[in-house]
């Protein structure tokens, strides 16, 4: 299997190169089960967490550990946005989207009990891997409508192009087959 190597803080990895659509493939990080990769990262992070953030808000379900351990260090509320309507929401609010890594659309989910705790607060949007940005866009607006202010995102990895809006521990490619 072909692998990407990577460096997070002072641990090593290597990634497997997963097919995710024809003729495109990517270094699969998955921080789900590797503590001491999560652990690492969101140390590494959470040091360039811009002052001022209130509240982290992540989608679910593979940068939930990772928000966890930065709210955890930080002592900053996270709060997670769901991928379907559950019965127990008050007043959910939904955005649609189409990730690079499902290739189908997904909802983002806010409780409504957890709109108080991001409407008029400053959020960092926190995430494992940003590549095309249709997750981080998506969840924006709906940070935004609900009257957040995002003005952070973090990520452990950036994906494709380069980018400049979200503060990362690195750069991995897209391998074109």
């Amino acid at each position: 299997m072909k692998t990407h190597s990577v460096e997070i803080g002072a641990l090593k990895r290597e990634l497997p190169v997963i097919t995710v659509a024809p003729g495109v493939a990517v270094a699969l990080l998955n921080l789900l089960g590797d503590t001491e990769l999560t652990e690492e990262a969101a140390q590494v992070l959470a040091a360039k967490m811009p002052k001022g953030i209130e509240v982290l808000v992540t989608p679910e379900v593979k940068a939930v550990t990772l928000a966890h351990v930065i709210s955890r260090i930080l002592g900053i509320p996270y709060i997670v946005a769901r991928k379907t309507v559950k019965p127990y929401m008050h007043q959910p609010v939904t955005r649609e989207v189409l990730s690079i890594t499902t290739g189908k659309p997904q909802l983002l989910v806010i409780d409504g009990f957890d709109i108080p705790k991001i409407k008029d607060k400053k959020v960092a949007v926190i995430d494992d891997v940003v590549s095309t940005g249709g997750t981080l866009r998506s969840l924006s607006s709906l940070i935004t409508d609900i009257g957040g202010h995002v003005t952070a995102t973090l990520a452990v990895f950036t994906e494709g192009d380069p980018r400049e809006d979200v503060i990362a521990l690195g750069h991995l490619p897209l391998y074109l087959e």
